[in-house]
């Protein structure tokens, strides 16, 4: 288990790294900037760099992990990429759905196979499946989602590109938005992330503000009119822990 800063998680469980570019939210990949790094300093599961990698030998990690956590699994790929088998895909859900006493969190911008492949996905209650919208182009991926089999749906738009002002959250448990971090980041305004909210607070749905971004995101800091929103989908933690 590795432990997170990213703030609406707590840890993460990279059974698989490495990944290509589908849209412009991909440009500047924090993922990719941190597997080179890690590839530099020498760390042998990203000897592959940023190329497409299975790590079969830690799929069943999170079943040694007796604390419950909230897990985001794949932050360093996407589980849901043409080229990942889908017995690999399967496996996951199985650890998954055997860890309950975990809340996995996952994201994809793959949406179309994630529709494609929710029938044969024996969907376990304590996984969270996500989509990322970085602008208008992309939200037809909220509607791939909204019909999949998952118990809890999240949006993350981020890195939020431009305004999204009529946004169909039908059916959609939590929305997480944020700016784009690191040298080269893409400037967010402040008004599109207030209409966002806005449209959250009109449906009753959780807002979770992640960070301004930028080239100093910590400088930037995560105040969105003078406070912070971290709002979580009710979803009661398991008690239980692993045999």
């Amino acid at each position: 288990m590795a432990q997170s800063s990213i703030e609406w998680t707590e840890s993460t469980w990279n059974p698989l790294t490495g990944c290509t570019k589908i849209s412009p939210g991909c440009k500047f990949c924090y993922a990719e900037r941190m597997s080179k790094r890690l590839q530099s300093m020498g760390q042998p599961r990203y000897a592959a760099g940023f190329k497409l990698t299975l790590h079969e030998d830690i799929l069943e990690l999170p079943l040694s992990w007796r604390k419950p956590q909230l897990i985001f699994t794949n932050s360093m790929s996407d589980l849901f990429h043409k080229h990942i088998p889908a017995l690999f895909i399967y496996k996951a859900f199985d650890v998954m759905r055997r860890a309950s006493w975990h809340q996995f969190q996952l994201l994809t911008k793959r949406s179309g196979r994630l529709l494609e492949m929710s029938p044969a996905i024996n969907w376990p209650d304590n996984v969270w499946m996500g989509v990322s919208v970085e602008q208008q182009d992309y939200v037809f991926r909220i509607d791939d989602l909204r019909e999949t089999g998952a118990a809890i749906k999240f949006v993350s738009f981020e890195p939020l590109l431009g305004p999204l002002p009529k946004l169909d959250l039908r059916e959609i448990d939590w929305v997480i938005v944020g700016g784009e971090s690191g040298p080269r980041a893409r400037p967010m305004q402040e008004d599109w992330v207030l209409e966002i909210k806005a449209q959250c607070q009109r449906a009753r749905m959780p807002f979770f503000f992640k960070q301004w971004g930028g080239f100093n995101k910590k400088k930037a800091g995560r105040l969105l009119e003078g406070r912070t929103w971290d709002e979580l989908p009710k979803v009661p933690l398991q008690e239980a822990l692993a045999p």
